[in-house]
């Protein structure tokens, strides 16, 4: 299995879903798009993983690189290519299907529960979670009128929309599972002002005080990709 990744900046890698990747003897490619990488062929990979990033999916003035990501996206999607995007890259792909992406009322920073729907928890992809997880946030941006072929999957109490699947094949999560201590910290190093206390922002040291929340959130990222992997083989999707 080929992998590849899109990463918009230096300290928001794939985490453990590289982790689980080569765990599985998968082919992992990446493209650093800022340092000016060339993006790859559709046909040079069987996934394309879209990672976050403190940017927003319309700056394409400050980030020129964001309107052939989208492209790709879109390229990756009409080839039947399994695509997973976290934050940032969720948003990248609600865009590039013809959702609007626009600001939440509230900013979301830090360990906060989601909801599945009853659809999403009957899925063996999602069936092996609990009633409300708790996962890691950082948000400013949120997707919105996505289309038909669309379904929301998830909710939190400051974000309605919090994941989505589209066309059984993609992927979108506002939320990280993949986020590693060592992103997280370089998150705080590099975002930190962002962390204003609010309703659903929370300061670095109670981010920090959670080291069993990142372990559970790596095993449920690792228990949906090899769920996927397994059904992707079997098309059973």
């Amino acid at each position: 299995m080929r992998i590849h990744y899109l990463q918009h900046v230096p300290f928001e890698n794939p985490g453990s879903i590289l982790v689980w990747a080569k765990t599985n003897q998968s082919i992992i490619t990446s493209t650093q798009l800022y340092n000016d990488e060339a993006l790859p062929e559709v046909n040079e990979f069987d996934w394309l993983v879209v990672m976050g990033g403190p940017m927003n999916i319309y700056e394409e003035d400050q980030y020129p690189w964001l309107k052939a990501e989208k492209e790709l996206i879109k390229a990756a999607i009409k080839a039947n290519k399994v695509v997973l995007g976290m934050c940032l890259g969720s948003q990248l792909i609600a865009d590039s299907i013809g959702g609007k992406v626009v600001q939440n009322k509230q900013k979301e920073i830090g360990w906060l529960s989601i909801t599945f729907s009853k659809e999403a928890k009957a899925s063996p992809l999602f069936a092996f979670f609990p009633d409300n997880p708790v996962v890691f946030h950082w948000h400013g941006d949120t997707f919105v009128e996505l289309p038909e072929a669309a379904t929301v999957i998830a909710a939190s109490t400051a974000c309605k929309n919090q994941a989505f699947i589209y066309n059984k094949r993609v992927f979108g999560f506002q939320f990280h599972l993949e986020n590693t201590l060592s992103i997280i910290n370089d998150l705080i190093a590099n975002c930190g002002d962002e962390m204003v206390p609010d309703d659903y922002v929370q300061l670095p040291e109670e981010v920090l005080a959670h080291p069993e929340y990142i372990r559970q959130d790596n095993q449920w990222m690792a228990a949906f990709l090899t769920q996927l992997k397994q059904m992707v083989e079997v098309d059973d999707l």
